[in-house]
């Protein structure tokens, strides 16, 4: 995909399913099983990183309601 469309496989979204599907395919020639897992397997540092700096955020900075 990355080769094909450049650019666009690289975005947030697209670039998360890339992910994913890039890591079934390679899980695939481990077998079955790890066609499955590949996935989570490629995708899970981004996955992790998210969440940790979400939770940093949340520790760090105070949500305020929105006025109107």
């Amino acid at each position: 995909i990355v080769d094909f469309a450049g650019a666009g496989a690289t975005v947030p979204i697209c670039g998360f399913g890339y992910l994913l599907a890039e890591g079934a395919i390679k899980g695939a020639q481990s077998g079955l099983f790890g066609a499955f897992t590949g996935g989570l397997v490629a995708a899970s540092a981004g996955v992790t990183a998210a969440i940790v700096f979400g939770y940093l955020n949340a520790l760090i900075f105070k949500a305020k309601s929105k006025k109107n």
